[in-house]
């Protein structure tokens, strides 16, 4: 059995960490370089850092802040927003990305999954895909949202998810706008769904408020777990995380 992985996640704008509740009211929690270094050392499997203004701006990831962050840690290291060419994926791999997570531009041209696995491998590409329930959940479905959950893409979700894994993504990174930054939760039967449906890990994001969410989306079928609020306050920490999940039978690294 694979191990399953714990990852904070830092959305950033400005060169600043912030955190909002469904991707608004963002309030400023800190630098990069050192919530990195704070989550390596508490045994973070992988970091995620995410330029959340960077597509809405109409401007590339900012580069900078992937170099810097590599500088202080060891552990891998994914980066998305503003990645819309081969070129964009290139230069942040270059400054020491292990992953380049693509979101807005994929919907836009799927075919940029297959170029990117193409040129640097599938193991490589991230497929993020930021949904919002359909007619308020009950079972109907869940829409693609993109550019930082403004825009609406009549796109089925777990269809999106399918379809990405088949053009060249070697991940899902699967995020609920309802629950994210309220701490009610994953949406586990989002989680059900799309996990059931890809041969490719999935990694939950979006609404975990104690390690029993966590625990609760990798039995859902999620590969990893991702949060940012929790970690960020100090609500529990990764360490504390970890044991939660071993304690429960999960294996993690």
């Amino acid at each position: 059995m694979l191990t399953r992985r714990v990852i904070p996640c830092l959305d950033t704008r400005g060169g600043r960490v912030v955190k909002g509740v469904r991707f608004e009211r963002l309030r400023d929690v800190g630098s990069p370089t050192e919530l990195a270094a704070r989550y390596e050392e508490d045994g973070a499997d992988e970091l995620v850092i995410l330029d959340v203004s960077a597509t809405v701006d109409g401007r590339n990831h900012a580069v900078d802040t992937i170099r810097a962050v590599r500088d202080v840690i060891g552990i891998p290291l994914t980066a998305g927003g503003g990645i819309a060419s081969v070129d964009d994926a290139a230069a942040l791999l270059d400054v020491g990305a292990d992953k380049i997570a693509v979101n807005t531009a994929a919907v836009r041209r799927p075919e940029l999954l297959t170029e990117l696995a193409s040129r640097f491998g599938q193991q490589c590409v991230t497929l993020s895909i930021d949904c919002a329930a359909v007619g308020g959940g009950g079972g109907a479905g869940w829409e693609v949202v993109v550019r930082a959950g403004t825009a609406p893409a009549a796109l089925d979700a777990i269809t999106w998810a399918v379809d990405g894994a088949r053009l060249g993504a070697g991940e899902v990174l699967l995020t609920s706008i309802d629950r994210d930054g309220t701490q009610c939760g994953y949406d586990v039967d989002l989680i059900a769904g799309v996990s059931r449906r890809v041969r490719v890990p999935v990694v939950a994001s979006g609404g975990a408020r104690s390690p029993d969410d966590m625990l609760d989306a990798l039995r859902a079928g999620a590969d990893a777990v991702l949060a940012a609020s929790i970690f960020h306050d100090g609500v529990t920490t990764v360490r504390e995380t970890k044991q939660r999940l071993g304690e429960a039978g999960i294996e993690v690294r």
